[in-house]
Order: C-alpha cells, then structure tokens, then sequence
C-alpha cells in the first residue's frame, strides 16, 4: 500500500501542463531518433541532455526518459518498413518483421511491434513499482566495501556475461578507467594525467565521451557503408490494429517469458539487445511454428520487441536503487543524475521522493502516450527516411557539436567529442564493445573512492572486503562472474563425451 500511495503522489507530481508537454515532445524526439540510423537512446538522451541544465530535475527526467522510451518504439519501424534496424536491439525485429511488411502486412507488423513493446515496458515498470522500495531499503545498509563490492559485480558481470571476447571487454574497460583516472585526485587532491593541459583539470567529461563514441562514430561508419534508404510505406487504420489485438492474446505465453528475459537482462548488465536476441531464440525453440520463423511470423515479432522494452525499462531499477547503470542509456541519465546535483542511490527514495515517484509515474504514462503516438504517426516518422542520408548525416554531426559545446562552453570539448567519434568508429571496425567504456568512465572514480575509502577504514587490509556475510557475497558472486568464460569452457570440456574406439575384429582361423 506504501508503493501505491507513493506512485499516486507521483502521478500528482507529473500530472501538469509543463510535464505533460515535456513528455509529449521526449516521445517524438525519442520516436525520431529511433528512426534514424546513426543515432540511438543514450547518443540522443546525452546530446539533448545540456538543455535540461535550466530545468527542475522531475522535470528533466521525464524528457529524457521519454526520450529513451521514443528510441525503443522508432527503431521498430525502420526495421519492419525499411529493414535497417534503427537501433541495435531492433535486429532481431527484422527477421519476422520485414518479411511481414514485404508481404502487405506492414500495418499487422508495426501494431504488433508497438503492442508488444508496451506490454514489456508495463511488466518492468511494475516490477520496479514494487521492487524498487525494497532493494534501496536493503542497500541502506551498505557503507564503502559494500558499494565497491557492488562496482566490482557490475564491472565483472560486463565480462562474465557479456557478448563477444572477455578480453576485448576488459580492454575497453581498462580504456575506460584509465580515461575516469585524469584530472583532479577527489581524495588527496593532486592532479593526474593531465601532461600539463590546464583544461584537462576536469577530467573527460563523459557526455563529450558519449555523444562523440556513439553518435560521430556511428556516423562515420554509415558513411563508410554509403547508407541508402528504400522501403516500404505504411499505414496503420483502426481496423487492423483491432484485427491485430485480437490475434496477440494467444501469444502470451511468449510475451511473459520474452517480459521475464528482458527484466533479467536489464537488472543484469546484459541490455535490451541480447534480451532481444535471447528472447527470439527462445520463442523460436519453444513454438509450434518455429521452424516458420523468419518467413513473416507475428510472434517473431512479440518477442524481441517485448524483450528489449522490458530491458530498457529495468535497466533504471539498479540505476535508482545503487547506483549502478544496466545499460548506456541508464549510464546517461545517471550522469545527468549527478549533473542535477543528485546522488543515486537508496538515499534518492528518502530524500527525493517527488523526484523518483514522478519517474515511476512518468514510465507508465509515457509508455501509453509513446504508443499511442507511433500508432498515429508512422507514415509521418516513415517519410523521413525518404531524405538522403547525405542531409541527414551533417544535420546530426551538427546537433552533437552543438551538444559537446554547451557542456562547458568550451570549443575543445568539440575536438575531444571528434577524439572520441574516432575511438567509437575503430571500435565499432574492431568488434570492441562500447558499453564497458562508457560504464568505466562513470562509474571508475566512484568505484576507485569507495575501494580508497574502505583501505582506510581497514588501514590497508583486503580482508574487508570479506569481512560479513553480506560484502563476502558480492565480491564472491563478482569474481565467479570475472572468470564465468573460463568456467563455462571448462565445464563443457568435462561434459564433451569422449570418442567411442572400436576394437578391430580379430581374423577367425
């Protein structure tokens, strides 16, 4: 009853013209930027970010995380009308989607697509509703080894569970920390790594970082793939979203195991894209018609969108609860957290109430507005893509300058956001993954105050991080999560089954 209370209080606190009007237009940005290949849910939550500086933070949160909400919805549309997936999540979209449209079952797709995408959202926001509480009451508890031992599970479960080489991750990583490691030290006040630069004081600003990592690195690789638009248009009548609604119920199975992926995936720093992938998969095996998938099914469809939604939404549960990002997007808006002068974590539920209640409340509402918005608008988003990518390109290289510039209103900060479009374009040729850096940047000089901390409280003894049952656990689970890849080849090296040898028949005299 206490969490029911607290959502209304919320929804009082979200429910005025000025909050309304902000949710509104984060949808459509959000919608638009979901659109556009080359730029994604953090690229765009962190170029739009300088201009919340002037607002009250419930208010900036909302646009933002509207935002957010408006990226996972746009990327289906590019995927189903276009096969370009607008984001990465949306890849798995494609594979039923996009037969779908090419088959005349564009506006069947999109409903689909649209619907299952709320359903995950509106599973995660109620599990944070009710969740959340309980997690930042427990995390109360916590002191200096405890929320370095929680730094270390998020940093390893990266590693641990991540997608692609455990040694690329941990090289991007490092890449990451080492770049948190410049300016000036918070503990004994010297300055490190700044070779001399006087503007290197402050450090790398990780919103310079991220707006030059995904949105200018992913630019220049679109320019290296000479990105062309084609597809097909699409309209969304009244009819067909009621023909589609009645069709969804008998896959509901599939939403509530796809809801339960995508939850998972989010808490864990697993994120919407492998949620989605991991979703599709699982549907793929578990259904009667998976052998038919990729040829146009709806339920290929269900699953991924509701996956990914479901993974964005409860990345912001260990965000608002320790502290700790479940995706680059959630990463974003703790940064903006701190920016606001707001310290996430258990004490955010005591002190600013109005703040994470109007959030919570802000989920729900968003996501129903954000529905109803892409059902009403998608031949408008679709006509975008008629643009040459050759306008669109400059038009976005622009918007992130001017994003890097407002910052500090320095004209360096635009070269470091060119730097670092460069680093994201090698990385992205390299298969190295972004995420890690991005998560090192933000969290590596909390990770590194709360290990100095500890050392001082323990006068220098790792015994500390062991020291209760509680500490004990979390380093123990981090670790075993660190070495995961090792573990898991090993294990399959025990189960191989060994190659059966036949004795030769022995001639008969």
């Amino acid at each position: 009853m206490n969490e029911l209370s607290a959502l209304f209080h919320g929804f009082s606190v979200i429910l005025t013209p000025m909050n309304l009007l902000l949710m509104l237009v984060g949808i459509v940005l959000g919608v638009l930027i979901g659109v556009l290949p080359g730029l994604g849910g953090a690229n765009g939550v962190a170029i739009l970010l300088p201009l919340t500086f002037s607002m009250s933070p419930t208010s900036a949160i909302i646009m933002l995380s509207c935002i957010y909400w408006g990226a996972l919805f746009g990327g289906a549309i590019t995927s189903i009308l276009f096969n370009i997936p607008g984001e990465p999540w949306s890849v798995a979209t494609t594979f039923d989607g996009y037969p779908m449209g090419q088959d005349g079952r564009a506006g069947a797709a999109l409903t689909t697509a649209f619907t299952s995408s709320f359903i995950g959202a509106f599973v995660a926001v109620v599990m944070i509703t009710f969740l959340a509480p309980l997690v930042a009451r427990f995390a109360l508890k916590f002191g200096p080894p405890e929320f370095f031992a929680v730094y270390l599970l998020t940093f390893c479960s990266f590693v641990g569970m991540g997608k692609g080489s455990p040694f690329k991750i941990l090289a991007s990583m490092s890449i990451g920390f080492a770049l948190a490691a410049v300016g000036m030290d918070t503990v004994t006040g010297q300055l490190r790594l700044t070779f001399g630069v006087l503007e290197l004081m402050r450090g790398f600003d990780f919103l310079i970082a991220v707006i030059g990592l995904f949105g200018i690195g992913e630019i220049l690789l679109s320019m290296e793939e000479g990105l062309a638009f084609s597809g097909k248009s699409a309209k969304i009548n009244p009819k067909v979203v009621l023909e589609t609604w009645k069709k969804l119920p008998q896959y509901w199975m599939t939403s509530v195991r796809s809801s339960l992926v995508g939850i998972w995936m989010g808490i864990t720093p697993g994120g919407a894209t492998p949620a989605s992938f991991m979703a599709y998969g699982l549907a793929k095996k578990m259904s009667r018609d998976g052998a038919k998938f990729g040829t146009g099914q709806m339920e290929g469809v269900v699953a991924p969108e509701t996956a990914a939604h479901a993974a964005g939404t409860a990345a912001l549960l260990p965000m608002l609860t320790l502290g700790i990002p479940g995706s680059p997007t959630a990463a974003v808006l703790l940064g903006g957290l701190l920016i606001w002068g707001l310290q996430p974590g258990p004490l955010l539920f005591v002190e600013q109430k109005d703040f994470v209640w109007g959030l919570i409340a802000s989920m729900y509402l968003g996501n129903l507005v954000g529905l109803v918005v892409v059902l009403t608008t998608v031949p408008l988003f679709a006509s975008i893509l008629r643009i040459p990518f050759s306008i669109i390109a400059p038009v976005i290289v622009v918007v992130c300058a001017i994003g890097a510039y407002t910052v500090h209103n320095a004209l360096l900060d635009i070269w470091f956001m060119m730097l670092f479009g460069v680093v994201g374009y090698l990385f992205k040729k390299l298969d190295y993954p972004l995420a890690p850096l991005v998560l090192a940047l933000v969290l590596g000089d909390k990770a590194e105050d709360a290990f100095r901390q500890s050392m001082l409280l323990s006068q220098g003894e790792l015994s500390i991080m062991v020291a209760n049952p509680l500490v004990g656990g979390i380093t123990g689970l981090a670790l075993v999560l660190l070495f995961w890849p090792l573990i898991s080849r090993l294990v399959a090296k025990v189960r191989k089954p060994k190659p059966t040898t036949f004795a030769a028949e022995q001639p008969v005299d």
